[in-house]
Parts: C-alpha cells; structure tokens; sequence
C-alpha cells in the first residue's frame, strides 16, 4: 500500500492525522474493510449454500 493510498482511505473514514498516533496500519485496513462490509449488507446473497454444498466442497 502506498502512503497516498492510506491518506485516502483515513480521509474516507473521517480519521484525522491526530487519531493515527493511537492506530496501526493494520486497525486502519480493518475499519476499511469493515466499512465496506457495513455498506453491502443490506444486499441480498443471490445464492445461499445448502448442506449438499458443504459436502461437495
């Protein structure tokens, strides 16, 4: 990851240059990813698995 990329994605969520002193690298890529996470729940999963899938995997 470059430096720009990481600037970008504080400033996506809302963490001011202050708040990186208490944050890892790491803790910030989490919230990134949780982020996203957060915005795709409400859709819906096309295919839900069934046991038979569990077993053929």
């Amino acid at each position: 990851m470059t430096t720009p990329l990481f600037l970008l994605r504080c400033v996506q969520l809302g963490i001011s240059i202050r708040d990186l002193d208490l944050l890892t690298i790491g803790m910030v890529n989490d919230m990134y990813v949780e982020s996203g996470n957060d915005q795709d729940a409400d859709r819906k999963y096309s295919v839900i698995a069934t046991q038979a899938d569990f077993d053929r995997f």
